[in-house]
């Protein structure tokens, strides 16, 4: 059972220290609105991958390609590339990375014009797609999703009423098409409130913000 740091949203000041080396994990996940240099310097004091999904306070990676010379393109141009240097967005996608299989939906309901906001029907195409790639995978190889990366939560499931930190009412059927043991986001500050973890349909529930340290099931092989 692979055993994860997930962060996000609130820098944990000794976790940027060598501190962090005393975790023995082998994977980090990070759930969104975080320096990216914190990301870096996570993935290399630790020596393992970080997946990650981008917040709505982060920089938009939409578009970004890296060529098989390890050149970064957008629109077809050479540019820099603004993420984190080394590690996997999972953004809208299916990875395979540390033994784990996870799909990522990063972003936060559409309150402003800022970048990786969606409107409820945006996001709900997205998480159409995540799931047929995540079905296609499964039927070339019979294993289902660990691990859903979010920034935010599914709505009415750790949320807020205020319109800029809403969950995603689409998220509910992700998780049961997905069926993984295991859905970690941030995005909702608890300012010093318990947070527990919340159950959908056998699926773990995980508010994140600041760190966790966490063992993850095997996924159960859903749609």
């Amino acid at each position: 059972m692979p055993k994860v740091l997930t962060v996000s949203d609130e820098v944990v000041e000794d976790l940027w220290t060598a501190k962090v080396r005393a975790h023995q994990v082998d994977l980090v996940l990070a759930a969104g609105d975080l320096p990216y240099d914190y990301l870096e310097f996570l993935a290399d004091a630790l020596d393992r991958p970080c997946v990650f999904v981008p917040g709505n306070h982060d920089a938009d990676l939409t578009g970004y390609r890296r060529s098989s010379a390890g050149l970064w393109t957008r629109d077809g141009l050479p540019t820099p590339y603004p993420g984190p240097t080394g590690a996997v967005n999972a953004d809208g996608r299916v990875v395979d990375v540390g033994g784990l299989r996870i799909a990522g939906l990063g972003g936060s309901i559409r309150y402003n014009t800022g970048p990786n906001q969606w409107t409820e029907r945006q996001m709900a195409r997205r998480a159409r797609r995540v799931r047929r790639r995540a079905g296609l995978r499964r039927l070339r190889d019979g294993r289902g999703v660990d691990v859903l990366l979010t920034h935010s939560p599914p709505r009415g499931c750790g949320d807020r009423e205020d319109r800029a930190h809403r969950g995603f009412s689409c998220l509910h059927g992700a998780v049961a098409a997905l069926r993984p043991g295991l859905l970690v986001h941030g995005h909702i500050h608890p300012h010093g409130e318990a947070v527990p973890d919340r159950d959908m349909g056998g699926t773990r529930v995980v508010n994140t913000v600041g760190y966790r340290i966490l063992d993850i099931p095997e996924g159960r092989h859903g749609a």
